[in-house]
């Protein structure tokens, strides 16, 4: 998506690390309108796919995952990183990890939200390694559910995770695919 490559451009930032900051529209502030527009663009792509729900992980995910779920007029699933008083025991969980903060949670779904059948749209903003995807993946599946595919709005895809995920036979639709980052310089370059 042209547009959100020169969204990152215009406003991103890089970091040491291979860290693109992207909170002026994504994660920290999020550009409602901008990610709307994103959303349409998720629902283009997947809409011949029967969706009936959308799940995402929290926290930087789910601003995107609400604003594709309007399209596909269905509930957005989020998976907790840590089991609340809130929350009953049967429950649906995962483990991943998550390079940004490096540390390993147990993702957590209620499971009165994610039945036999549903067909899911897994939805993120991210996608470097795929530790993520694999552990929203293991959710659908322990429910019996179906993903129909993941919809990403930026993949790093110089690291290993969506060339990965693709091998495994998952339907994954980035709406920015980047090729390189360089700290010093600040550029991002993205694939072709």
């Amino acid at each position: 998506m042209k547009a959100l490559e020169e969204k990152i451009l215009a406003e991103g930032q890089v970091y040491p690390g291979n860290v693109l900051k992207v909170g002026s529209f994504l994660n920290h502030q999020i550009d409602v309108p901008f990610m709307c527009e994103c959303g349409k663009e998720f629902f283009s792509l997947f809409k011949d796919e029967g969706v009936n729900k959308v799940l995402t992980i929290e926290a930087s995910g789910i601003a995107i995952a609400a604003l594709t779920a309007q399209y596909f007029e269905c509930p957005l699933v989020f998976a907790k990183k840590s089991k609340t008083s809130n929350v009953a025991d049967n429950v649906y969980m995962s483990e991943v990890k998550s390079y940004t903060h490096n540390c390993v949670n147990q993702v957590i779904v209620e499971k009165a939200y994610l039945n036999p059948g549903d067909k899911v749209l897994v939805i993120d903003d991210f996608l470097a390694h795929g530790e993520a995807l694999t552990g929203l993946f293991d959710l659908v599946r322990q429910a019996g559910a179906e993903v129909v595919g993941a919809g990403i709005l930026i993949e790093k895809a110089f690291q290993d995770g969506g060339a990965s995920l693709r091998e495994q036979g998952y339907h994954i639709e980035s709406l920015a695919r980047v090729a390189s980052m360089d700290a010093e310089t600040g550029t991002v370059t993205f694939v072709k």
